[in-house]
């Protein structure tokens, strides 16, 4: 059933104040205009507890909602009718009364390696020993642990000019990003390695975009579903079920990779230990028709191999 779009509501689309959330969300904002050019879209920049609180480790402050309750608040109170996330910050079980509505076409997902001045002849592989190198995220740091256990590492917050200020004046020898949010920010010539899959598997949902919306609301799911990408919310889905099932957040070392073949979607998930010294690392192929399926599969495949046990050593090592 298609919903009736009443061009004379204004649609509020809640972000956070980020440089790089306001690129993401402008760019959803466009696109939509394009579809729906008699609508019209405002903008609602919001705070997060995420963006917040800078000074401790994310694994240390928690998961559930970090660089999202606000928004999702925003639209429980109908203050904002859908809002825009880096999909990878999107917990996979979300509040009574909203749903992951859209899923935009993914950008490359993978991590990349960002140097300072004087390491710019130098990758992951060729960096001296005891190198300094700058995450925030656990799945990074276990799989980097894992391949290059001569680096030391040390966490790095802030938005993405903050980390990459505290690089350049020499704090790090190198610091991990994502290579969709540098080319978003117009900055991938600041790419000095893009990391491969067989080193670092990415985040869950990382390089695509997630729209939350709010359950019912039909007008705003068909405006939002403008936009969606098959092949990107087939593989997102079972990503994000891979890592609903193992019951991990955002701030654990679980690591993915999907790709489409015809009707075939892949998966591989990874698990490892926060010193990298345990990595478990698996596939499952299935129909696309049925991704939850696909990434419960997997989960399940990789608990039979210790995972749980990873996680909750993990857990229990982060509080």
């Amino acid at each position: 059933m298609t919903a009736t779009i009443d061009n004379e509501r204004t649609i509020v689309i809640g972000t956070r104040k980020s440089q790089l959330a306001l690129v993401q969300t402008y760019w959803v904002k466009k696109e939509l205009e394009t579809y729906f050019p008699s609508v019209e879209f405002e903008v609602e920049k919001m705070s997060t507890q995420g963006d917040k609180i800078l000074d401790v480790a994310l694994a240390k402050i928690g998961d559930k909602g970090l660089f999202t309750k606000e928004l999702e608040l925003g639209m429980i109170n109908n203050e904002v009718d859908f809002a825009v996330h880096s999909l990878k910050d999107l917990p996979t079980n979300l509040p009574e009364g909203l749903m992951l509505g859209c899923v935009t076409e993914r950008v490359n997902p993978a991590d990349a390696l960002v140097v300072n001045e004087k390491h710019k002849d130098k990758q992951l592989e060729t960096l001296p020993e005891g190198s300094v190198i700058g995450t925030s995220s656990l799945r990074r740091l276990a799989q980097l642990r894992h391949h290059f256990p001569h680096l030391t590492f040390k966490d790095v917050r802030g938005n993405v000019n903050t980390r990459l200020g505290k690089l350049d004046a020499g704090e790090y020898d190198g610091i991990i990003l994502a290579v969709a949010g540098l080319e978003r920010l117009s900055m991938g010539d600041r790419i000095h390695q893009v990391i491969p899959p067989d080193i670092s598997l990415h985040a869950v949902g990382q390089g695509a975009l997630g729209i939350e919306c709010r359950i019912g609301d039909d007008s705003v799911l068909e405006i939002i579903k403008s936009i969606e990408h098959a092949d990107s919310r087939d593989c997102t889905m079972a990503e994000r079920s891979f890592l609903r099932v193992l019951e991990g957040g955002c701030q654990v070392p679980i690591g993915v990779n999907s790709s489409i073949d015809g009707n075939n979607l892949t998966l591989t998930g990874m698990v490892a230990s926060l010193d990298g010294k345990q990595l478990l690392k698996d596939s499952v192929t299935g129909d696309r028709s049925n991704p939850d399926e696909i990434g419960s599969q997997l989960a399940e495949k990789l608990k039979q191999q210790g995972a749980g046990e990873i996680l909750a050593a993990i857990i229990a090592e982060t509080r």
